[in-house]
């Protein structure tokens, strides 16, 4: 199974201010490659990216309070993964995080930015060197991310992370075209701000084999940091692109985290959970056809108690029976400005809605335009 590794960075959020996070839901367009999946239009999805960039350096209305930017699994160009880290660390704000998957590539280059990037790689790169001494496997594919951290004062961390557990669609045979499996998850422990939170590819959520899980690693590791610090996993960041995001595995996973069934898990109780996926214009070329992608979400424990909202571009549930409050957005190609709640009882004193929509964006003729008037009106049904 996976290591998990603690991760120490300089952030310092708002107190008593809750954080805001932009859910990037856009489309991949993917062919099957040698060395896995890669983008059939790559200049177009950059336009589409840069837009996105452009939009959070600029700050219009409130997006200048952006923590936390989320794009899903494999959207971003290999090629254009250096001109991304520059856009982050020259005109992004301090005290931003950001969370992109990239083009898949062989894992000797991953292994060569791993080592780029070795002062805040330095125990992945053990793991790694590991796998590769036990065997010819440096052209095997590696589907991984970027965890990009603008720290207070402005410096950049690069942070990487390979997926472990691949789809169908990545598993071979043969194993020079097999996925290679990640051996790490970070988990980020923000000081001075106190918020710690982890991200990981699609179905790293919720693989598991017959010694463990995953999950089940992340929540043991969350309860021991709460038994040693009083602190617990703040956000959990799951980018997919996934074309069945709410499959019945992922129910079973969210109510096992959330639920508590079998004993106490604090370290966990007040985790956000952000599922980042793909919109519904998704392809994969050579693959059967896929079902509907898109409906990101944000699930919370069921004590924050959201109330039961009908909208057209998103609603609220409890993931049909899970004991988790739900906000499911829908599956079009859209950016979603939304807030993390801050820690919250039930108490007429405290906000009564502890995660708000800021702003929704569609893409149309070649920029971000904000959804409003008649396409935001709501119907609330209780």
């Amino acid at each position: 199974m996976v290591q998990i590794i603690d991760k120490k960075i300089n952030l310092e959020f708002p107190q008593g201010h809750h954080l805001h996070c932009l859910i990037a839901q856009i489309p991949n367009h993917l062919r099957r490659v040698e060395h896995g999946f890669a983008l059939t239009d790559p200049e177009e999805k950059w336009t589409q990216v840069k837009a996105i960039l452009d939009l959070i350096s600029i700050g219009e209305g409130n997006l200048k309070k952006l923590h936390f930017l989320v794009l899903p699994e494999t959207s971003i160009p290999f090629s254009r993964f250096d001109e991304m880290l520059a856009i982050l660390e020259h005109s992004f704000r301090p005290n931003t995080v950001t969370m992109f998957g990239v083009e898949h590539i062989r894992l000797r280059v991953y292994r060569e930015l791993l080592e780029r990037f070795r002062e805040n790689n330095d125990e992945a790169i053990e793991l790694v060197d590991r796998d590769i001494d036990s065997g010819d496997i440096l052209d095997m594919p590696v589907n991984w991310c970027c965890i990009a951290v603008k720290e207070a004062t402005g410096k950049l961390r690069v942070f990487l992370e390979a997926k472990s557990h691949p789809f169908h669609g990545e598993e071979f045979l043969d194993k020079y075209h097999d996925l290679y499996r990640g051996r790490h998850f970070y988990l980020f422990r923000s000081r001075p701000s106190c918020f710690n939170f982890m991200a990981l590819i699609c179905l790293d959520y919720i693989y598991r084999d017959l010694y463990a899980s995953n999950i089940k690693q992340i929540i043991d590791h969350a309860d021991r940091l709460f038994f040693s610090t009083k602190q617990g996993l703040d956000a959990l960041f799951v980018i997919q692109c996934n074309p069945k995001p709410e499959h019945r595995a992922y129910f079973e996973v969210i109510s096992g985290f959330y639920g508590e069934f079998l004993e106490d898990t604090p370290g966990v109780r007040e985790t956000v959970s952000v599922f980042a996926n793909t919109s519904d214009e998704t392809s994969l070329e050579g693959l059967p056809s896929q079902a509907p992608y898109g409906n990101s979400f944000v699930v919370m424990n069921k004590h924050y108690k959201l109330g039961k909202i009908q909208h057209p571009e998103f609603t609220t549930d409890n993931f049909s029976g899970a004991p988790v409050c739900r906000l499911r957005f829908g599956s079009g190609t859209r950016l979603y400005y939304i807030n993390l709640p801050l820690y919250h009882e039930l108490d007429p004193r405290t906000s009564r809605i502890p995660l708000k929509v800021h702003v929704v964006l569609r893409w149309s003729e070649g920029k971000w335009v904000k959804i409003q008037g008649d396409e935001m009106v709501a119907a609330v049904t209780g």
